[in-house]
């Protein structure tokens, strides 16, 4: 017979109630928020491929299989850890990339060692335009914020009923500040402007309705989370500015 380990039930707490109590499993929710930062900015963002929807070829990037799954964590880190919490991660993942971003221009600037063939291919992956960069930074800065804080306040008005309204509210609102700052900024004038219209309202569509079909998902994990870190937080009296990485 093997003995195990009670878990307490969410305990309602003010986010600003938390303190220094220990929290097991924010550490590895922060890990996997990161990871899937960085692999949508390098592995996503080097190929695009297309799916066709009513005869229609819609062409979008391959990191949209797996962004959205950032988002996803995002919710979590809200509705279980708080608003400050989550806030303190986005800052995490922007460091990150900024660091990703530096390292690979320095890489690709390297010269090659003689009789090494793959500069090109390698250039074609690491070596991104700073535009398209800076694009994809400032608009992962805003859009997490926005989906976190809309998270956070949605729970609020909810008093914590109807997770499925604030997991896909929030994105909804997050993913359009993404898309309506990425796609103009990075390639207006490079594209014409109906195209650009058109894939930033395809490509927020399929990050919404991905993250729709993700919610049993993001239900069973906010539930385990819940009842293993034995808390239910609400930001009653959390300060929401974004620049701070201050819990």
């Amino acid at each position: 017979m093997h003995d195990r380990e009670p878990q307490a039930a969410p305990q309602r707490l003010d986010a600003g109630a938390l303190g220094q109590r220990p929290l097991r499993y924010f550490d590895f929710v922060m890990a996997g928020f990161v990871t899937i930062l960085l692999l949508s900015n390098v592995i996503g963002a080097a190929k695009p491929t297309y799916v066709t929807l009513f005869g229609e070829q819609i062409v979008y990037g391959a990191g949209i299989l797996f962004f959205p799954i950032g988002y996803v964590i995002g919710d979590v880190l809200t509705e279980v850890y708080g608003y400050a919490r989550a806030r303190r991660v986005i800052w995490a993942g922007f460091a990150a990339v900024l660091f990703m971003a530096l390292m690979s221009w320095v890489v690709v600037s390297l010269p090659p060692a003689p009789g090494w063939d793959g500069q090109e291919a390698y250039e074609r992956v690491f070596g991104q335009v700073p535009r398209i960069v800076l694009a994809s930074v400032c608009a992962f800065w805003a859009g997490e914020f926005v989906n976190s804080f809309v998270m956070a306040k949605m729970k609020l008005w909810t008093d914590g009923r109807w997770l499925w309204t604030r997991t896909i509210g929030s994105t909804i609102a997050g993913q359009g500040v993404d898309s309506l700052i990425f796609y103009p900024l990075a390639f207006l004038g490079v594209w014409e402007t109906p195209v650009i219209i058109t894939v930033m309202l395809s490509n927020w569509l399929l990050k919404v309705v991905w993250e729709a079909l993700l919610t049993p998902a993001t239900y069973v994990v906010i539930s385990w989370l819940k009842r293993r870190e034995g808390l239910d937080l609400f930001d009653e009296h959390t300060d929401f500015t974004p620049f701070s990485a201050r819990v």
